[in-house]
């Protein structure tokens, strides 16, 4: 005969997963009533992940390719901004999702599912975008020494490595007041361009014709789009996002992983659009103060080559002889605070493919060395101008970088082997597969015809240019073939397993670490990442 509804209730308050017991939890706490206080405080306790990755979108490359978007096509790039964090929000919310469902993060997935050499490959190419990201940091940061202090930039790299590991080890007593206390920085320079705004006016006409209108008008129009979609939307992001929101307690069932999805998406929704409002605020003054008609000839030379540690000048009118200070302050935090979360994706990527794990502090100091090396010799050789062109040279690594990243997260958020009823829907899937599909066309079209044309044009002797064809050209073809084989590779190993078969296979074998009909064990909730410094 079949079982009443309240005997049902009962033997699904028995499922227990990774060793979290659930029998003692009464089925009304794990099904409050709906009212407007209990939704608060659900979403209350998902607060957290999504603003710690919006950190990402507010770091020294952002603030840099901005700054060069602004400078050289005023208005005209602002679309790239709105397309670039309607699609992050997009896929940090399906990485969010993913993390949710499968109790795995992005790496751990990439693990299960590929062979072990595509693997490897993965894990290279993700390590490689996490040093990416950490160059515009250690850049960002020697600036604001250079502006607070008067150091050279190249000083200011080497001691940015001390200073970010002072940082973490601060964490120990009181990391949320420490990121408070950042976050604060942050929305202080934020405070000063909407400030820098309403002095400056920008024509609104204009600002809404640049955020609705694509257009690619000059010689670097493409190259400036594509670094700023490579300091918006950041592969490390995805694996980070994933990871973060396993920190929080999910009720094992159909509903308690919808409601979870739907606050992490109103979390990130919200973070994201402070950030989107920041960039165009960036983007906005910069193109406002380098065309105006009173623009003196020592901005103007500014203007023309402008990096992060010459833009200080564009606050002048709001902050007067206190702009370089307050600019310098806040451009500090935005480094250090970004330097963070990139630990913590490198953490997870280590952990996730190879199954290693290392302290915060050793991990920081490893990926700070590699990103000090480039950013140090670039900036002795080149001094700011050079450093804040290798910025931009990061963030197109980073945009390059993307599709190894995005169509795993793609696949996996798609297919039932991962997710079962979870997975994307149609309208999603279709979305997010466009919007991906046009950031790697992009990607793959700048990088066929700007090395033909830089062949064409180079002044190098042309055995010089055959050499460097031959390096290149498999490259190039090894990278569209990658990309290739992740789109069209069918997804074989199965990690979702039905409740119904976790109940039946916990019934029957009472066992305390459940296992579905594929063998794959279930972790909803894992205690390893519970110590995240997020709040509770």
């Amino acid at each position: 005969m079949g079982k009443s509804a309240e005997e049902r209730e009962m033997s699904e308050a028995t499922i227990s997963t990774n060793g979290l017991s659930l029998s003692s939890v009464d089925p009304r706490e794990r099904n409050p009533p709906h009212n407007d206080t209990s939704a608060i405080k659900q979403f209350l306790k998902h607060v957290g992940p999504g603003f710690l990755v919006s950190i990402a979108y507010l770091d020294p490359g952002n603030l840099e390719t901005d700054l060069q978007a602004g400078a050289n096509h005023r208005y005209e790039l602002l679309w790239v901004i709105l397309i670039g964090l309607i699609f992050a929000l997009i896929i940090q919310s399906l990485a969010a999702n993913l993390g949710v469902a499968t109790g795995r993060h992005l790496a751990e997935l990439c693990k299960v599912e590929y062979p072990k050499h595509v693997k490897y490959c993965l894990w290279l190419l993700a390590e490689v975008a996490v040093i990416a990201a950490d160059i515009p940091e250690v850049i960002g940061t020697a600036f604001a020494l250079n502006i607070l202090f008067h150091i050279p930039v190249w000083t200011g790299v080497l001691i940015t490595g001390l200073s970010t590991l002072l940082l973490l080890g601060l964490q120990r007593y009181g990391v949320r007041k420490l990121e408070l206390l950042i976050s604060v920085l942050i929305f202080l320079l934020a405070g000063c361009y909407f400030g820098e705004m309403t002095y400056v006016k920008p024509p609104a006409v204009e600002v809404i014709k640049g955020l609705f209108v694509p257009k690619l008008s000059g010689n670097s129009a493409t190259g400036d789009a594509i670094a700023l979609l490579g300091a918006l939307v950041m592969p490390h992001n995805l694996f980070l996002h994933s990871a973060l929101v396993l920190s929080r307690k999910t009720t094992p069932s159909a509903k308690g992983i919808n409601n979870s999805c739907r606050y992490f998406l109103i979390e990130s929704g919200f973070a994201l659009f402070i950030a989107l409002l920041i960039n165009i605020a960036v983007v906005s003054v910069t193109g406002t103060v380098c065309y105006a008609d009173n623009l003196s000839s020592q901005d103007a030379d500014k203007c023309d080559n402008l990096t992060l540690n010459s833009a200080s000048f564009l606050l002048r009118n709001v902050l007067g002889k206190s702009s370089s200070i307050v600019y310098a302050i806040a451009l500090f935090a935005s480094g250090q605070s970004s330097t963070i979360t990139g630990t913590y994706a490198g953490q997870f990527i280590m952990q996730g493919f190879l199954d290693i794990r290392m302290r915060k502090w050793q991990r920081n100091l490893m990926t700070r060395l590699i990103a000090i090396t480039p950013s140090l010799i670039v900036s002795i050789i080149g001094g700011s101008s050079g450093a804040g062109r290798l910025i931009i040279i990061a963030s197109m690594i980073l945009s390059f970088e993307l599709p190894f990243a995005l169509i795993p997260l793609l696949k996996f958020s798609s297919g039932k082997t991962k997710m079962g009823p979870h997975k994307n829907s149609l309208y999603i899937i279709i979305i997010a597969w466009i919007l991906g599909a046009g950031i790697i066309g992009i990607n793959i079209y700048y990088l066929s015809t700007g090395f033909v044309g830089w062949l064409i044009h180079s002044s190098l002797p042309k055995a010089a240019n055959v050499v460097i064809s031959i390096i290149v050209f498999p490259l190039m073809a090894v990278y569209i073939i990658a990309v290739i084989y992740l789109v069209f590779r069918k997804d074989r190993i199965h990690t979702f397993v039905d409740e119904s078969e976790l109940t039946q296979a916990h019934m029957e074998n009472g066992v305390a670490n459940p296992v579905g009909s594929r063998g794959v064990e279930i972790v909803p909730y894992r205690e390893d990442l519970a110590d995240i410094p997020l709040p509770d």
